[in-house]
């Protein structure tokens, strides 16, 4: 063996133009020709996982290389370890095997070039002309710091087997980076590619990695593995960052279309040894022309499947800086071995919607700075849902998000934003959130999220990447092109899909509720799809199978709810904005009698094809939209499609019949919104008077007013609430049911036991009784003690009504538990005297609750 070439220093400065990194560091290497010698068989190869084949675009069949029998006429191969072995086919027949491993410390490159049609001379020599790159495909470094050549030309010889071969070694530390080379016979000058015409390619130093699973995934050897789909761009360069606060990456590898790809992913291992801290990738050139596709190859973007994500340079005036770049860790370890999830029926819950920075974040609540507006100083008002009888919380959504826009203009799905942890931390925010719900579970609450999949931010989120798959691209669709997410195509529903069951699995989420659900319903050409994927997908997940999932039609992009009949496979619940509508329309003094009765019935007119009263989470007020206290004090021709009144005065007032009118309406909603069948839920703030001044945008919510708990209104109302979450509860055989209620279990009347006036639109009254079942014949009397039956009523007009109660059994009496007329404390009991006048006095805009119970003479 002699050698080629002495131990050669050279600084990798790429002088044209194109892009690449400075680096300070020298590449050493050694070329190694051997003379012709006999050839030895070698033992069965162990090459492992590592092992790859190449398939060209153009699908050209090629034999597999893992788990064969190699004749050599070098044994080096038999002394690398970590083995990667890649063979092409040349543009002229033959084949070339190239084998990278490491040997004492060295990354060793044996090239072996086979069939190869040279023509009869016995003379024939191939030389091997290569070069280096990193950043740039289309650019060498420099291989000398003084001539600052690019390609150097190594001699392969032919062996007695036809075979020509040679060997390079380079320096471990130098790497990462990609040696590319072409052949060219010594007789005839020409250039030989391989059979996409282009120049062969290996990575030294990295492997080429598995195209799953998408995203950063650690093995057991400590290696981290890179994968990322973009279809449509033609290069993907991998960018590697030591200091997170610094405008250009410490490393870029411009990934190998045929060794770094498989089919739409883009994929590379590194070892674990390196000291990046974070990463991110630029896309380059459009593979097929495609006007939706615009790829900026100086950008960095953000891997879509960051499990943490940290923020990057805050200077970016260019626009072309990266704002955030995932992590190289894995997430923290969280000991989830004491965590019982409640798992909660449906029709049990009682729902309260919250947003975590806005529940503690005024200095009202009293807890230290580090934790208020973050996941820690919810769980420090855990008292607070616990007196309101909610054991549900949903949460707005945590994803990380546009802070101009809001929290419901996501740019990323798969951790929680930074902003919900201590000092902004993206890994104790993870941590923070993972106590936050075995917290709640400890207490038998359970966690929902609002999760937002049909749109983005409108930059810094999947823009770059691969536009025309991601986003809704097509003009027809008549939707935002820059940030439709386009639900429906595989890649997008892998992606929710993904996300979803990492809550599930590394959260330990109880479900989620889907914001503007009605586009998930879309196709990528705009029209309504009767069997969405995505959906369908979602509900038929074994992972999901006992986690609640909720469509939620308001568009947070057009300020509404968009009606439609959602495709549920007996599995997705809905957000029901027509209980909504409905029961503001009542208790102005409008709509009609049997849009009220179907309301308190579970809405069957949505919800009685397979599902059943508990798939309706009914509400009054939300997050968008007046909340509670305005939706009683303003209704001027702004607010028309608020369906709000103001009770006879815009506005603040203090006119004694007005307030005493505006509270019993907050006690009528919130009454109606507890006894009808369905989930209710609860809006952080209305429970202390809340008010947005009339204003109906989300960025007119206040924080939450703790002091506000403390007045009049605060402790009357939390009271009612308790007082009607625990009433729920204890009459669960009539207010929470899974199933709607049977014909013989239900009667209605009019304020005199006549029937009520259907479709009489002046006609403001209406009364029902919730009959329990009788008793099965045989039982005694102690084991059928079952309690009595219910009279409610509800009146929305101006003027009182006399009411003619219905006939209860012998020994049993109507008792009041409830009267919204009635000043505090005497408007809800459970121990009120029994009702003997006939007929009972109801005063003008309230509702009555009477329960049969056994009456002593």
């Amino acid at each position: 063996m002699t050698i080629l070439s002495p131990l050669l220093a050279i600084t990798p400065l790429c002088f044209c133009n194109c892009g690449s990194v400075e680096s300070s560091k020298s590449i050493h290497y050694v070329c190694k020709t051997k003379k012709s010698r006999p050839t030895r068989r070698f033992g069965r190869m162990d090459v492992g996982k590592d092992s790859r084949l190449l398939f060209a675009r153009s699908r050209v069949a090629a034999q597999p290389t893992e788990q064969m029998m190699f004749t050599s006429s070098n044994p080096l191969v038999d002394q690398l370890k970590e083995v990667s072995t890649y063979r092409f086919r040349t543009e002229i027949g033959g084949h070339v095997k190239i084998s990278v491993g490491k040997i004492n410390g060295k990354y060793a490159v044996y090239v072996e070039v086979s069939s190869l049609e040279l023509g009869a001379s016995n003379n024939i020599s191939l030389m091997l002309i290569w070069g280096i790159y990193t950043s740039d495909s289309s650019c060498f470094m420099p291989l000398d710091s003084s001539s600052r050549a690019r390609t150097i030309e190594t001699p392969l010889l032919q062996n007695a087997f036809a075979r020509f071969a040679n060997e390079l070694e380079f320096e471990a530390k130098q790497t990462p980076f990609y040696l590319s080379f072409f052949l060219k016979p010594t007789s005839s000058g020409v250039e030989i590619r391989n059979h996409n015409k282009s120049n062969f390619c290996v990575p030294i130093g990295f492997d080429p990695g598995s195209p799953a699973p998408l995203g950063l995934s650690f093995s057991t050897d400590g290696s981290m593995n890179f994968a990322f789909f973009s279809r449509n761009a033609a290069g993907c360069v991998l960018c590697l960052y030591d200091d997170s606060t610094s405008g250009k990456p410490a490393l870029e590898l411009d990934l190998d279309p045929y060794v770094n790809r498989s089919g739409d992913i883009w994929h590379a291992s590194l070892e674990g040894a390196w000291t990046f801290l974070s990463y991110g990738y630029r896309c380059k050139g459009a593979a097929l022309q495609n006007d939706a596709d615009k790829f900026d190859a100086g950008r960095v973007l953000l891997d879509p499947y960051s499990k943490i994500i940290i923020n990057s340079v805050t200077d970016n005036v260019s626009g072309l800086l990266p704002k955030y770049l995932g992590r190289l860790c894995k997430e923290p370890v969280f000991d989830w071995s004491d965590d019982v999830r409640p798992n909660l029926a449906m029709e049990k819950l009682v729902v309260y919607r919250v947003n975590v920075m806005r529940f503690t974040k005024d200095n009202s609540s009293q807890i230290s700075s580090d934790a208020a507006g973050t996941f820690a100083g919810l769980i420090e008002k855990l008292s607070h849902f616990k007196n309101l009888g909610v054991n549900a919380v949903l949460l707005e959504s945590i994803f990380p998000f546009d802070e101009q826009k809001g929290p419901y203009f996501p740019y990323h799905f798969f951790s929680p934003s930074n902003v919900y942890g201590p000092s902004n931390c993206s890994v104790a925010a993870i941590s923070s959130i993972k106590e936050m719900v075995k917290k709640l579970h400890a207490n038998g609450i359970e966690v929902l999220l609002e999760v937002v999949f049909t749109h983005t931010a409108e930059a810094g989120a999947l823009q770059g990447i691969d536009d025309s798959s991601y986003y809704c691209t097509s003009i027809t669709t008549g939707l935002d092109s820059q940030n439709a997410l386009n639900c429906n195509h595989p890649i997008v529903q892998r992606v929710i899909l993904d996300s979803l069951q990492h809550w599930v699995t590394e959260f330990h989420i109880d479900g989620f509720c889907f914001i503007n659900a009605s586009s998930l319903l879309r196709s990528f050409g705009g029209e309504y799809l009767s069997r969405p994927p995505v959906v369908e997908a979602i509900a038929f997940d074994p992972l999901f199978s006992k986690t609640k999932i909720i469509a939620d039609c308001w568009d947070p992009k057009e300020l509404e709810a968009k009606e439609t009949a959602f495709p549920h496979w007996k599995k997705w619940a809905e957000m029901n904005t027509k209980f909504c509508y409905d029961i503001r329309s009542f208790l102005r003094g409008e709509g009609l009698l049997s849009d009220l009765a179907t309301r308190l019935c579970g809405s069957g007119d949505i919800f009685s094809s397979g599902r059943g009263p508990a798939f309706s989470f009914n509400f009054i007020t939300r997050n968008f939209g007046l909340p509670l206290v305005d939706l009683v004090s303003f209704s001027g021709d702004e607010l028309a499609s608020e369906l709000s009144w103001n009770c006879g005065e815009e506005g603040p007032t203090n006119k004694t019949t007005i307030l005493e009118r505006r509270l019993k309406q907050i006690r009528n909603y919130l009454f109606v919104l507890f006894v009808s069948l369905g989930v209710p839920v609860l809006n952080m703030g209305d429970e202390c008077g809340q008010s947005s001044g009339g204003s109906t945008s989300y960025g007119s919510r206040k924080p939450f007013d703790w002091n506000a708990l403390s007045t009049g209104f605060g402790i009357q109302t939390t009271g009612f609430i308790s007082f009607l979450s625990s009433l729920r509860m204890r009459r669960s055989d009539l207010l929470q049911k899974r199933n709607f209620l049977k014909e013989e279990n239900i009667d209605w009347h009019g304020s005199d036991q006549n029937p009520p006036r259907w479709e009489d639109p002046s006609c403001k009254f209406l009364a029902m009784t919730l009959k329990v079942d009788k008793p099965v014949s045989g039982l005694s009397s102690e084991s059928s003690n079952v309690e009595g039956d219910m009279f409610i009523a509800f009146n929305a007009a101006g003027r009182s009504e006399s009411v003619t109660l219905p006939e209860v059994p012998k020994g049993m009496a109507w008792h009041r538990l409830v009267d919204t007329a009635l000043p505090f404390p005497g408007f809800f009991s459970n121990d009120s005297e029994p009702v003997i006048r006939q007929p009972y006095e109801m005063k003008s805009h309230s509702c009555i609750l009477l329960e049969a119970n056994i009456h002593d003479d």
